[in-house]
């Protein structure tokens, strides 16, 4: 019996929010939608994160998903800049929580690697490689690369189901710096 799992991934911004959604039905995967939310009418940052959820809400109530793949913000220099980043993400993934979806959280590296097999792939490498991988027509696709960053993290998220997220296992930080000494400084 093949079961059928829809996944939203979502690229947070507060300007553009991508989002991209796929199903997957045994290993064939296939593009349900994929947009943008967009911000740069609203100059109020609270009045932004309030319509991220409203929208998130909305997309999540008209497709179903099953679970949430979300890009995180990656660490810039500028900490202002990460601090209204990781807001809108909250806020996607308190939409996701509010309607019960199980979240995953994705560094923008891993959905390089898992899309291109290079972690410094360009936005336009990973589009490209996401309308072979999914079969889209020029018109399927966003020009807006906030969209297909979003199906990317779906796109991820689908080749990790079942596969562990590390070899290792850890009880605490206390283990993790004991197994990971190499690491820690």
């Amino acid at each position: 019996m093949t079961t059928e799992k829809i996944i939203l991934g979502i690229d947070p911004g507060t300007t553009i929010m991508g989002y991209g959604l796929i199903k997957v039905s045994g290993n064939q995967v296939s593009m349900i939608a994929m947009g943008v939310i967009d911000l740069r009418k609203y100059k109020d940052p609270y009045i932004k994160l309030g319509k991220i959820f409203q929208r998130v809400s909305g997309i999540i109530d008209a497709y179903l998903p099953d679970e949430l793949a979300i890009e995180a913000p990656f660490f810039g220099k500028n900490v202002q800049s990460m601090l209204k980043l990781g807001r809108a993400q909250g806020v996607a993934i308190s939409a996701a929580i509010s309607r019960d979806i199980p979240i995953t959280e994705y560094a923008p590296l891993k959905i390089k690697m898992a899309i291109t097999g290079q972690g410094q792939a360009s936005k336009e490498q990973v589009a490209n490689m996401l309308q072979r991988l999914l079969n889209l027509k020029d018109e399927e696709m966003s020009s807006f690369k906030d969209a297909t960053d979003a199906l990317g993290a779906a796109y991820c998220h689908f080749l990790q189901i079942g596969r562990p997220t590390s070899d290792a296992s850890y009880h605490g930080w206390k283990d993790f710096i004991n197994k990971n000494k190499e690491r820690v400084k």
